[in-house]
């Protein structure tokens, strides 16, 4: 049996988006509604903040080292030791908003979703490598976790609110996704699809908010394993370390412990049979 261990016991409002830094072996995430990042370095157990200010709802490690934050309005920054440079100062259709959770391809291009409001529906975006924007889908409420298959033919999307994880083609050369279906739907009870990421066989790991648990699928959707953690809402996941054989897990509520369990807000790290594919690293605005 899988035993989560705790490695940073931080009560959370709500921790998300973890991101392993091959470079310097440290593990980033951000606690969304308190505007902060933090670091953690597994070879000194020791973490830190590095960031307060705006929300920031998704990161991506760029070519150089440097992080992307994703932020509300549509506002792009990238961080660099402590200084950040507006990229994209905002996009106006998104300014009542945020975004929330971001991949890079293989090429550099950076998928992004913003969410719902009363107003208007949410959207998924993609930023070419020249800072473009462009709107991939519409209709959506709250996108969440992506993530590649390891051939690359297809890309997958969750919709936390319509409690589903899309699959969809994708193409390479182009950047365009086609042929919307749904891969796995998520039954009531079970909490609410998350964070995800894909390993390195083409299984989806998926995160559920409000379900206490960490599940993993086969290529074909169907569940093969679920991991139970002493926090009512696993927000996100990230293979980590050396060989990518470390899982590290995002948790939320830690400012309501008694309500959302003991562990509500804590970074969780366990050992992986199997090991995870390192992200791809964006190229937005690199010479």
């Amino acid at each position: 049996m899988i035993e989560p261990k705790i490695v940073v016991d931080s009560p959370h409002h709500n921790a998300e988006c973890p991101l392993w830094h091959p470079q310097d072996q440290c593990l980033y995430w951000t606690d969304i509604p308190r505007g902060k990042l933090y670091r953690y370095n597994p070879q000194t157990d020791s973490h830190s903040e590095i960031y307060s200010g705006e929300p920031v709802g998704g990161l991506t490690l760029q070519a150089d080292g440097s992080l992307l934050l994703f932020k509300t309005k549509g506002t792009i920054e990238r961080w660099k030791e402590g200084k950040t440079t507006t990229l994209i100062n905002e996009i106006p259709a998104e300014k009542h908003t945020r975004f929330n959770d971001a991949i890079a391809d293989p090429t550099g291009r950076v998928f992004s979703g913003t969410m719902a409001t009363s107003e208007d529906k949410g959207r998924l975006y993609r930023i070419d490598t020249d800072g473009s924007i462009h709107i991939i889908l519409e209709e959506l409420l709250v996108p969440n976790g992506m993530g590649f298959s390891p051939d690359l033919k297809y890309f997958y999307l969750t919709d936390s609110d319509t409690r589903t994880i899309y699959r969809f083609d994708y193409n390479q050369e182009t950047g365009d996704i086609t042929n919307q279906q749904n891969y796995i739907v998520i039954p009531q009870g079970e909490g609410v699809p998350d964070g995800m990421t894909v390993d390195s066989e083409g299984y989806i790991w998926s995160a559920r908010w409000d379900g206490k648990h960490l599940y993993r699928y086969a290529p074909d959707g169907t569940e093969v394993l679920r991991i139970e953690f002493p926090a009512l809402k696993v927000s996100c996941l990230a293979f980590g370390g050396s060989d990518y054989s470390q899982i590290y897990v995002t948790t939320a509520g830690g400012n309501d412990r008694s309500k959302e369990g003991s562990g509500a807000g804590a970074i969780f790290h366990f050992q992986s049979d199997v090991k995870g594919i390192p992200e791809f690293k964006s190229r937005i605005l690199i010479d």
